[in-house]
Formats: C-alpha cells, sequence, structure tokens
C-alpha cells in the first residue's frame, strides 16, 4: 500500500490515506447547534488542500450529553439538518468525503452544562467534573441507544460517508466497555459481551435503518485508569466489534481523567491550563500568576507520559494480529517517514489531530514534498484553548492577560 494513492478505508472511498481526525472545533452554530459557515469553510480547505478524508469533530447526540466545551456540534435536532447538507455537500465539492464522529458526554460534562444531573453507567464522579453522575436506568440506555440510532440515520441522510462511534478519552460509550467506568450487575455490565451489549445494540438498531452505512469506531485501546482499558482487553473488545459487523477502528487511547495522555507533550502546557481551564483561569490577575510561577517550577518533576511520539502504534499492532477490520492509526504521527511507515506495515491509514491545527494545507505540502514533517510542537495548548474558544495552533505561547479569554484572541 502507499499513502498517496485512491484507496477504501472501512468501505469509503479516499483519494489518498492520510485522514483529520475528529477535533473539537468549537464552530457550531449557536442556535442551531449545526455547522456554521466558519466551520464550513475551515473543513472545504482542509479539502482542496488534499486530506484523504475528514471526521468532523464529535456531534453529541443527546442533549443531556452535551459537552461544557463552547459551541460544541449537536446531532440531536432537525434544526441542524440544513447546515449539516450544506458542510457535507461543500466538502465534497472540494473533492474529500467525510465522516460524523457521534459522542454522549456522559459523565464527562457537568450538570450546569446540561441543565440537569448527568448520566453515566455508574454512579462515579470524575476527576474534572466533580458533580457525580447518577447510574443510567434501562429507560435510559433505551432512550440513548435511540438517540445515537437517529444520529446515525440523520448522518446518512445528510450527506455524510459514514459514523464513527466515539467509544474512546471517557466520553459515555467508553465508560460502558471499561471496568472501571461500568461497575453493573444488570446485562449492561459485569463481563465483556454485556458491557458492549449498549454498542452492538445500537449498531444492529442502526443496521435495520441504513443498511450497509459505514460504521466506524474511535477505541481508547489503552488508558490509566484503574481496571480501565489496556490492550488485551481491547483486542478482545475489537474481536467483537469485528462481529458487529463495524467497517473501521481508529486507534486511539486514554482517558480525559489522564491528563496529557490521549495528547503527549514533554511537560503541561502551564500558561494554556492557568488562561483557559476553570477554575484556576478566574482566579485574580496577582494570584493567578502566582501560583502559575509555583506550578511552572514543579512542571519538570511531573512525569508525563511516553514515547511523545507513534504512541498508539503498538496497540494497534496487537488489534492487527487478532482482526481482519480496517485500522487508522492515531497519535503523535507527525512526519511522512511515520506515515509511510505505518501504511507499509499494512494499515488502511493514519490519523492527525494538532498537525492540521498547525497547518491545515499540511497534507498538500506532503503530497508536493514542500514538507516532510510536521510544524506541530506539540505544546497541547490547542487542547486547552477549546475550553474557551474556538480551536487554534499557539505553538506553545499564550497571550495574556490570564482569566480574561475575550481579551486573548492573539497569539504570538
Amino acid at each position: 500500500m502507499q499513502l498517496f494513492e485512491q484507496c477504501t478505508v472501512g468501505k469509503i472511498r479516499m483519494n489518498n490515506r492520510i485522514i483529520r481526525s475528529a477535533t473539537h472545533d468549537g464552530l457550531a452554530d449557536p442556535v442551531t447547534e449545526g455547522p456554521s459557515e466558519e466551520l464550513i469553510r475551515k473543513y472545504v480547505y482542509l479539502a482542496k488542500n488534499d486530506v484523504g478524508c475528514i471526521i468532523q469533530g464529535y456531534a453529541i447526540v443527546s442533549r443531556d450529553g452535551k459537552s461544557n466545551y463552547p459551541r460544541c456540534l449537536g446531532f440531536f435536532d432537525p434544526a441542524s439538518e440544513e447546515g449539516y447538507k450544506r458542510l457535507t455537500d461543500a466538502v465534497h465539492e472540494a473533492g474529500a468525503p467525510i465522516v460524523a464522529q457521534l459522542a454522549h458526554c456522559g459523565r464527562q460534562t457537568s450538570g450546569k452544562a446540561i441543565g440537569t444531573r448527568k448520566i453515566a453507567p455508574s454512579a462515579k464522579r470524575h476527576l474534572l467534573y466533580p458533580d457525580k453522575a447518577r447510574a443510567m436506568t434501562k429507560e435510559d440506555i433505551a432512550r440513548v441507544e435511540k438517540d445515537f440510532v437517529d444520529a446515525i440515520v440523520r448522518a446518512k441522510k445528510c450527506g455524510f460517508d459514514g459514523v464513527q462511534l466515539h467509544l474512546a478519552h471517557g466520553y459515555l460509550l467508553h465508560d460502558f466497555i471499561s471496568a472501571n467506568g461500568n461497575k453493573r450487575k444488570d446485562e449492561y455490565g459485569g463481563n465483556l459481551e454485556n458491557r458492549m451489549r449498549i454498542v452492538k445494540e445500537i449498531i444492529d438498531a442502526a443496521r435495520e435503518k441504513t443498511g450497509d452505512f459505514p460504521i466506524w469506531v474511535k477505541l481508547s485501546a489503552t488508558d490509566k485508569r484503574s481496571k480501565g482499558m489496556r490492550v488485551g482487553y481491547a483486542v478482545e473488545v475489537a474481536k467483537l466489534l469485528e462481529q458487529y459487523g463495524v467497517d473501521a477502528i481508529e486507534v486511539s487511547c486514554g482517558s480525559v481523567q489522564d491528563g496529557m495522555n490521549t495528547m503527549r507533550s514533554k511537560r503541561f502546557p502551564m500558561d494554556a491550563i492557568f488562561a483557559y481551564r476553570e477554575p484556576v483561569a478566574s482566579l485574580p490577575r496577582a494570584l493567578n500568576r502566582f501560583v502559575l510561577a509555583l506550578a511552572k517550577l514543579v512542571n519538570p518533576l511531573i512525569p508525563q507520559p511516553k514515547p511523545l511520539e507513534l504512541y498508539n502504534l503498538p496497540a494497534a499492532r496487537e488489534l492487527k494480529k487478532n482482526v481482519g477490520t480496517d485500522l487508522i492509526v492515531v497519535g503523535g504521527i507527525t512526519s511522512l517517514d511515520e506515515m509511510n511507515g505505518i501504511v507499509g506495515e499494512g494499515f488502511q491509514a493514519v490519523s492527525m489531530c494538532r498537525p492540521f491545527i498547525c497547518e491545515p494545507n499540511f497534507a498538500k505540502k506532503l503530497k508536493e514534498g514542500v514538507s516532510t514533517k510536521s510544524q506541530c510542537v506539540m505544546c497541547n495548548c490547542c487542547g486547552l484553548v477549546i475550553e474557551k474558544q474556538p480551536v487554534r495552533c499557539l505553538m506553545g505561547k499564550v497571550t495574556y492577560p490570564v482569566g480574561k479569554a475575550e481579551k486573548m484572541q492573539k497569539s504570538e
């Protein structure tokens, strides 16, 4: 296989094997919660610059699964359909397929954001969203399953080339399949098949309504939670996903509670944390700077996950030994040599997030030989700015005063 060749990945035809991985763009229309014109322009630019496929930033399938992040996409209101149709039409005209990533935040949100008590497989607190979730009833599960299925049907109606179910990074479906998040004693917990039941029921019901419409999955093969995801367990999950007829698995890692694991860097981006993450972002300016200075002193002593590059490739190799499903590798991929190496091993595609935030025309640069490596410095400031504003590259530099997000629109 070659990186720049026409191919089919997870039943979707692509011009090359480079995928823009789902990224919270923070550009939903504030009224409909569908894509804004700015988001459409952003995706069209990616498509015109030779991205093989775009996975849209996660869209929420239920009102009680909304994100804390501002202007997160929603996929539960028919009022959003017109915007999604404009989006898919525009991206297709620009020459690329587009996949809708669908998610429910579960306990990875706050009651304040959703206007009611949040739900999860089991009644647990979240390290960063401490209000306790209530355990879902059978009625809750049936409702959320229906919301996912309705969203898949809506995605097909709106012209998406497929959907990706978010089974990663600590969101609701990740919590269901993990023994860390799922302590249930009924048919939705207790063993692997039961924990996977909600996923199977969603896929089965969606197949009845959409036929062979492509269904992909994003899977955290590992995380740092007690009794959480481990590679051997992920292999068994992947085997079931293959049985369920999933068309492609994007192999990721981590949970939001893990800190900088899904997106890795040499150090915590302390400047960005104190600028964009509450409650420290709202501290009085003098106190903010004082505490930030202390945090910077200890930052070099805080261990960070390693390696920084290709960190999901070992897990992906284990999945590849055990399943025939198309596999997509994400995580710390920054150079042409790395991409060619992954594809050369027989993986169907590579996907990237941060390199395309830094350089939206990165795929075109690679194709034309202008560049062989991303300019991204892996500072992870882009992963913090989304808590206040649309995602953008800061190249490790945050403009102050901190705690006043509306005044921090420029980066050096």
